[in-house]
């Protein structure tokens, strides 16, 4: 039986693994909302 337990200790290790690898950032995100466009529009000409 310590082979099973074993065998699921290292299954779950794993898994733990591989959810924090690609679940989501729990860093917080500060709420910027949209930013207003300040600069010159691209000219229709663009030169080389």
């Amino acid at each position: 039986m310590k082979v099973f337990q074993a065998f699921e200790n290292v299954v779950q290790y794993f898994s733990e693994a591989f959810a924090r690898i690609f679940g989501p950032n729990d860093e917080p995100v500060p709420s910027i909302g949209v930013q207003p466009f300040e600069g010159e529009p691209l000219s229709d000409i663009v030169e080389d």
